[in-house]
């Protein structure tokens, strides 16, 4: 009779795993009875014939054998249960954490030793007890999203909420969250890591506040240094605006002393035309008056002795003539509007040798007759009041007068072989004595030019004019 054919599933890996360590046991056991009776033959015990009450009696101890080291090994397993969950507990319940089980509702499920204390409830008392209402109203709607996203399954989360105490203190918690499967059930839950992190939002804050003060404190380093040199500025201002006022009352000052001194000169001048007339054209002309009246009365005399008077009384009319021609050479040269400045120069330094005895030199650039007639007035004008400085103070020998051309201008220099003076002292001397150097000053800025002292021992004085090279057709364009 043949057996029939029963197919059986393949055994599964935990049960294959239990058969092999049943017949590991049972090959132990076999090799611990027969060690046994070894012993005891070797005590001098005769073996009894083998029967089947023996072979059972060999399976029962077999067997005793095997629920013996079963029953080590399983007080084995559980010693080191025990010791692993001694370390889970000490490593769950005293971590420096909070460790929370949540369902979808927020309810508190499991809660170590560590997340008790945060929310200072024991920890019996929080199980079933949902976590939102130990987080502060304005923080649960962003707990609420993440515990959402959690169950969702989006992965690990992480928010940030302020929880309260039972004892009505608030906190500041870092909450990070994944989801996880329930071991007694279908039921959905997540775990949470709650950490106090109110000492690290106390330290955000300090660096916050400290970034600001250092911030307030750098603005407030820029608007010192920014008022100090506005300050600084303000002091320069004051001592540029004195220096100017003072300027200004100096040139108040020379103006008005060069104003006294032009009085002066001009009621000199005036006194001085006025006795020349006296003195030289009225007698003249009183004396060709009575010898006009003799040769009125002398018309029946001898004809030679009338054309003696008549030539005599020509000679008087001819230095009347030129008594009155050299009062208007000294006003105003007509040379110098009728040939230019080069032959007024040359005239005026030839009488001012004639009559001074002093050597002059001119040298000259023939372009200067290009310019305007003020400027020519000007550098003449220079040259008659420096040739009349030498003569009254310099007490030279020689003079030097030169004209030529610059890139942007004409310079004229007058330069002598006589004493020297300390120019800086001089111009800022008060009183009549500059008032010669001021009065070129003058008559060179008015038409743009710019004037120079220099005097040295044993190199004599130099005046250096400089106008600008504008010539008479642009000038008379410009008017």
């Amino acid at each position: 009779m043949k057996c029939p054919i029963v197919q059986t599933k393949p055994p599964s890996p935990a049960k294959a795993a239990d058969r092999r360590m049943m017949r590991t046991l049972y090959r132990r056991a076999q090799a611990q009875l027969r060690k046994q009776r070894k012993n005891r033959k070797s005590k001098g015990e005769d073996p009894k014939p083998i029967i089947d009450t023996q072979r059972l009696v060999h399976e029962l101890q077999v067997h005793q054998i095997e629920l013996e080291m079963q029953n080590a090994e399983l007080q084995e397993a559980r010693n080191k249960m025990e010791v692993l969950l001694a370390d889970y507990t000490d490593l769950y319940d005293f971590a420096p954490v909070g460790y929370m089980s949540l369902n979808e509702q927020g309810q508190i499920l499991q809660v170590n030793l560590t997340g008790a204390a945060l929310l200072g409830v024991g920890r019996s008392r929080l199980i079933n007890r949902p976590l939102p209402t130990y987080i502060t109203p304005e923080s649960r709607p962003v707990f609420l999203a993440f515990l959402k996203k959690v169950f969702a399954g989006t992965g690990k989360q992480v928010c940030e909420a302020t929880l309260m105490r039972e004892g009505g203190d608030s906190f500041w918690a870092n909450i990070h969250g994944a989801a996880a499967i329930s071991a007694s059930g279908p039921q959905k839950l997540c775990r949470v890591v709650v950490s106090d992190i109110t000492a690290l939002k106390l330290s955000r804050e300090a660096q916050n506040r400290v970034k600001t003060l250092a911030d307030a404190n750098q603005d407030l380093r820029q608007e010192i240094a920014r008022r100090q040199a506005v300050e600084e500025s303000l002091k320069k201002s004051e001592q540029h605006q004195t220096l100017l006022l003072e300027r200004a009352h100096l040139m108040q000052e020379q103006l008005r002393l060069l104003s006294r001194k032009v009085l002066q000169a001009q009621e000199e001048e005036r006194r001085r035309i006025s006795l020349e007339l006296h003195d030289v054209i009225a007698q003249t002309l009183t004396g060709i008056n009575i010898q006009l009246a003799a040769l009125a009365k002398q018309t029946t005399l001898n004809p030679k002795t009338f054309e003696r008077g008549v030539a005599h009384t020509q000679r008087l009319v001819g230095k009347s003539v030129d008594v009155v021609h050299q009062f208007a050479r000294e006003l105003r040269p007509a040379v110098l509007d009728d040939l230019g400045l080069i032959p007024a120069l040359h005239t005026f330094m030839k009488n001012f040798t004639a009559r001074t005895g002093v050597h002059t030199h001119l040298t000259a650039f023939a372009g200067v007759e290009q310019l305007g007639a003020a400027q020519r007035t000007a550098l003449f004008r220079v040259a008659q009041e420096a040739l009349t400085n030498v003569v009254r103070h310099a007490q030279a020998s020689r003079v030097e007068v030169s004209i030529h051309k610059l890139p942007d201008c004409i310079s004229m220099k007058i330069k002598d072989d006589g004493k020297s003076f300390q120019v800086r002292r001089l111009m800022q001397a008060k009183g009549g004595k500059r008032l010669g150097l001021l009065g070129m000053r003058e008559r060179l800025e008015m038409v743009g030019g710019s004037f120079d002292v220099k005097s040295a021992p044993g190199k004599g004085t130099t005046v250096q004019a400089q106008v600008p090279f504008v010539s008479g057709r642009a000038e008379r364009k410009a008017c």
